[in-house]
């Protein structure tokens, strides 16, 4: 069973927090929207660890690099089993730079014709309630989970403001 990792890129925006996902190349998903984008990601290597192959995906779908420290999200299993792990990060990417690299597939199929596709074909922001149906549903996990650690972040602290505590 093979395992992912990946990056799910936010940043506060005036109205809302947005959430970075990409839409997967090829011929295959050209035309399918909902429940198809995902977050960054790909498989991990052998003897790599989770939060450096997300960092090395992040930068192949996207073209850019994913600076800053990782805040983990967990694991999920998709329905066709694949393990993926996912962390957070806050940061911003102009969409419209995106630059994946590619694959090559046979298309049409037992054409004979090699064909090249991006792995992303399109990144885009939106809100957490826009993000969820277009994931993949087991990813929709993550968008969850941030949202769950933002609002604990936001939180204030009663110790510190002299409330609660025994």
């Amino acid at each position: 069973m093979t395992t992912s990792a990946g990056i799910l890129l936010y940043r506060f925006d005036r109205d809302a927090v947005r959430v970075l996902l990409v839409h997967p190349g090829g011929p295959y998903w050209r035309r399918k929207d909902r429940g198809a984008w995902s977050i960054p990601k790909g498989e991990v290597n052998d003897g790599e660890s989770h939060e450096a192959a997300a960092r090395r995906e992040f930068f192949e779908e996207l073209g850019v690099p994913a600076v800053g420290d990782l805040d983990a999200l967990g694991e999920v299993r998709q329905r066709a089993g694949k393990r993926v792990v996912a962390f957070a990060l806050e940061g911003d990417v102009d969409v419209a730079a995106v630059r994946s690299i590619e694959f090559e597939m046979e298309w049409p199929p037992r054409s004979g014709r090699l064909q090249t596709f991006p792995e992303v074909d399109r990144a885009g922001w939106f809100t957490m309630d826009e993000a969820r149906p277009k994931l993949i549903p087991a990813q929709v996990a993550f968008v969850d989970r941030l949202a769950e650690q933002l609002a604990e972040r936001a939180r204030p602290n009663r110790l510190a403001k002299g409330g609660g505590g025994g």
